[in-house]
């Protein structure tokens, strides 16, 4: 096999993505410049899993590049020919929080890099499958107009509804409050996918739930389910933002995600788009996953509730899956909730 080139390459999804891709014999080249360290702190750097990397990987070689310098994006492209068969863009500015505090780099960094990378495949390898992990938050706020109904733990849509399995990819991304963050990434997954439509490039766009698993370096401004566990674990205190804290999520573990990406490697299409999360497989509220993380840890989660709920911030997400499964049936979700957590719990323990 060629090379598999992984942006974000030691994040959650680069990570995993990485050594999946090594696993099924391609070589990687792993381009990540630690910006998650800028944007959330020292406890959120990637350092320590890309040393991982280049341990664990023989045939894994890392670039610090910045995706928002055209010049390297293309050198390391021009080096590399078309020996790339697949490029997954999984690097980004993730939090709609941060973005608001600098937009200009929140969208160089999501738009402007993307368009770089896109531009040097096209240029350097016209052929590979371009994948890029996008966000439900190009739909905006739009899911908030949704007929949601109160329980007691949780909001809730009728079953009855169009949206009752999940909200699917019809939903429009347009005439919404999306967040700066969800902005640059309405253009970076627009780009992508005319990139697939008009270059006739192979690109693939997965619209991401909330992406989980023990390899995430969750904070307060991203990687939630991860940070819930590590407070209540830690004793850590932690705040839940607006919505009576009945805010519904669905969580895909990093490796049913990647697996999926593995999926459309195999078949890959021009321009296509997935909601891509836990669907009713693995959801819950932000109550609900509370509750899970005090079970499967045995302590009480010290929360305090603020009024405010982040802007732009979905009351209900559950992402419906059918469209990628009806075109890639051999996929299989294998964690829900109480593996997604456990998992992270005994993460958290082994230290």
């Amino acid at each position: 096999m060629g090379i598999a080139l992984v942006t974000g390459s030691a994040g959650l999804i680069g990570s995993e993505t990485s050594r999946r891709f090594h696993a099924e014999g391609f070589d990687i080249v792993g381009v990540d410049n630690d910006m998650r360290a800028r944007f959330f702190g020292a406890e959120a750097s990637t350092a320590h899993t890309r040393i991982r990397l280049e341990q664990d990987l023989k045939r894994y070689r890392h670039e610090g590049a910045d995706i928002r310098d055209m010049d390297s994006v293309d050198a390391i492209f021009s080096r590399l020919g078309k020996a790339v068969e697949v490029v997954v863009h999984a690097a980004a500015q993730p939090s709609h929080d941060w973005a608001a505090r600098e937009p200009h780099t929140d969208f160089t960094v999501n738009a402007n890099g993307t368009l770089n990378l896109l531009e040097a495949a096209r240029r350097h390898c016209p052929d590979a499958v371009f994948i890029f992990t996008s966000t439900n938050k190009v739909y905006g706020d739009t899911p908030n107009r949704l007929p949601l109904v109160e329980m007691p733990a949780r909001w809730e849509i009728e079953p009855s509804h169009a949206y009752g399995l999940g909200i699917d990819e019809t939903m429009s991304i347009d005439q919404t409050k999306h967040s700066l963050f969800g902005a640059s990434k309405v253009a970076a997954d627009v780009l992508v996918q005319e990139y697939g439509r008009y270059f006739g490039m192979k690109t693939g766009c997965f619209r991401g739930g909330c992406l989980t698993g023990p390899a995430h370096a969750g904070t307060e401004l991203h990687g939630f389910l991860a940070y819930l566990m590590k407070c209540t674990a830690t004793g850590r205190p932690y705040r839940v933002f607006g919505y009576k804290g009945k805010q519904v999520r669905d969580n895909i573990h990093s490796h049913d995600l990647v697996d999926a990406l593995w999926q459309f490697v195999q078949a890959p299409r021009s321009g296509e788009v997935y909601n891509m999360g836990g669907s009713r497989h693995s959801h819950g509220s932000m109550l609900e996953s509370i509750q899970l993380c005090e079970e499967i840890s045995g302590k009480t989660l010290d929360w305090t509730y603020v009024e405010d709920n982040r802007v732009g911030d979905h009351i209900w997400w559950v992402s419906d899956v059918r469209k990628f499964q009806s075109h890639y049936p051999a996929w299989k979700y294998r964690y829900g909730m109480t593996d997604i957590l456990s998992e992270i719990h005994q993460a958290l323990v082994a230290g």
